[in-house]
């Protein structure tokens, strides 16, 4: 990737736009250091990144660059981390779109502010990052607020259409049924998540453990105690049981990991009791 990628700092959109932070590269890549993708988003994410690296040699012969991505699964698996991880391999700022600020009561002003968000990655090269896509992107068929956000859709399909190659658009979804089909069908890659199988979730708590003091065999007994888990559920358990640590000056153990459950009450866990 090119090293003369410009350097932005986390800061508020220009001209009076307050609807989205960007992070810098640096920062994507602190958030984003121990990110862990199923092997079918692995090879995805580096085709994609391979592709981008190989621009030039597409364009002779007339392939377009794919430049759009969607991400569809539950909560917490990874979805934004991958955003952070894309930006940072890319040597691109991060743009997170903040949908409370987007969204607008006023007739018409959704639109405009999501187009303005459009012109501001057209501006400044840049990931652009959209959480809960839904909100905006919603299929035009069973639309009960009038016709505000089928005008919402249709300048979403417009900034999509007009998006320039040298940006890239990532979009996230828990609802991907609820997507309008002319809006899916503008994502040339996309990419599925789920709660970790053993492996991962083995692998995600080795990162997060790293060299921190430890019971023998302890992230073992964490992965089979924590089955069924999501990726932000495992790195909650396992900062609480850190901090437990620290704080009594001992190993991580198998008692301050059942605390730190007790505590953080994952959400599989509550749902399987109720």
């Amino acid at each position: 990737m090119s090293k003369n990628r410009r350097n932005y700092g986390k800061m508020p959109l220009t001209k009076g736009i307050e609807m989205a932070s960007v992070y810098s590269v640096k920062e994507c890549g602190h958030r984003a250091r121990h990110i862990v993708l199923s092997p079918e988003n692995k090879m995805i994410t580096g085709e994609f990144l391979r592709i981008i690296d190989m621009k030039d040699q597409f364009a002779v012969h007339d392939v377009p660059v794919p430049n759009k991505m969607m991400m569809f699964g539950p909560p917490g698996t990874g979805k934004t981390l991958t955003a952070f991880h894309l930006a940072h391999q890319l040597e691109l700022p991060l743009v997170t779109v903040r949908l409370d600020a987007l969204i607008h009561a006023h007739l018409g002003e959704t639109g405009s502010n999501v187009r303005r968000i459009f012109e501001y990655a057209r501006i400044e090269p840049c990931v652009l990052f959209m959480d809960e896509f839904d909100a905006v992107a919603r299929t035009r068929d069973n639309n009960d607020e009038v016709k505000e956000m089928a005008r919402v859709v249709n300048t979403l399909l417009q900034c999509l259409d007009e998006f320039p190659e040298h940006c890239i658009f990532i979009a996230a979804t828990n609802l991907e049924t609820e997507l309008d089909n002319a809006i899916w069908r503008r994502f040339d890659t996309k990419m599925v998540y789920s709660n970790p199988a053993a492996e991962l979730r083995l692998e995600y708590i080795r990162r997060l453990c790293g060299d921190f003091p430890s019971e023998p065999g302890l992230q073992e007994w964490a992965s089979e105690k924590m089955e069924g888990c999501s990726y932000a559920d495992l790195e909650q358990i396992i900062l609480k049981a850190k901090r437990k640590a620290i704080i009594d000056n001992i190993p991580l153990s198998r008692l301050l990991i059942d605390l730190s459950i007790q505590e953080y009450r994952p959400y599989h866990l509550i749902a399987a009791q109720g």
